[in-house]
């Protein structure tokens, strides 16, 4: 594919850094970027070597979204036919929930719109200080895509997403932090470096534990209480059953950094 807008680098410690790479535009989303992070995600699902992913933005934004320019480019198509055009941009979006790995959404910078929901279908988002976050669909004539009235609600809870998707106000850092939106804000110098540093935490832990506790609790966790009982009596027997417990202990004992293999 000739520039994709997209780059995927594999590194040693088992984390995926998965850069938007059209800082032109501020990492809109483009047809390319649109296709090669759909060929992206396909590839990182099936990949056991893989043990957390982190999406960035390359130059200053994290992402503006998708393409506003198509948006009343064609004011004769039918409702049939632009819910046609939208579904599979919705799917490769965020087919990043699909990942059987813990997922890291790094906001070096602003995440609007689509931007915002791609953030939110994270496991875990972290933002730069100058990072900024707006869901603005209403300001633009557009009720809300991309499963923005699921994610948000079930990452901030239905208070913050009224007040965010109707108003289509704008959140600075701290702003994010205070509501549930991201898990910490970082100094610009070297964000990246230290969200990495995070996901390596995140990827040296228990492979199978860890793909297990991300299952659980992607979609807001388990339904009822004795439904999380339920699953944690299998799935934490599926825990003890591995090699990786046997060596936890044993680095436990002996005061050292466990070496887990997944198995």
């Amino acid at each position: 594919m000739t520039d994709p807008h997209l780059r995927v680098e594999r590194r040693p410690d088992g984390v995926v850094l998965v850069t938007l790479d059209h800082p032109r535009r501020r990492n809109m989303m483009s047809l390319p970027m649109t296709t090669a992070w759909a060929e992206a995600m396909g590839a990182l699902r099936t990949d056991r070597a893989v043990r957390c992913v982190v999406v960035t933005g390359a130059g200053t934004a994290f992402c503006s979204g998708g393409d506003t320019g198509w948006l009343g480019a064609d004011p004769h198509a039918s409702v049939s036919e632009l819910r046609e055009r939208m579904l599979p941009f919705y799917r490769a979006w965020l087919s990043i929930r699909d990942l059987p790995v813990p997922t890291v959404a790094a906001l070096n910078g602003p995440a609007i719109g689509a931007g915002a929901c791609l953030a939110l279908a994270c496991d875990l988002r972290y933002a730069a200080a100058s990072a900024r976050f707006a869901v603005p669909f209403t300001q633009l004539g557009l009720h809300s895509g991309m499963a923005a009235t699921w994610l948000l609600p079930d990452v901030a809870g239905t208070a913050v997403a009224r007040d965010l998707l109707l108003t289509g106000r704008s959140l600075d850092a701290e702003g994010m932090v205070a509501r549930g939106l991201v898990s910490d804000v970082l100094p610009d110098e070297g964000f990246l470096d230290a969200v990495l540093s995070r996901a390596a935490a995140v990827a040296a832990a228990a492979p199978v534990a860890t793909r297990l506790t991300t299952a659980a609790l992607r979609g807001g966790g388990p339904a009822s209480f004795d439904a999380a009982l339920q699953w944690e009596a299998l799935a934490q027997p599926v825990t003890l059953a591995t090699q990786d417990l046997q060596e936890g202990l044993a680095a436990a004992r002996e005061k050292r950094a466990p070496e887990f293999t997944g198995r």
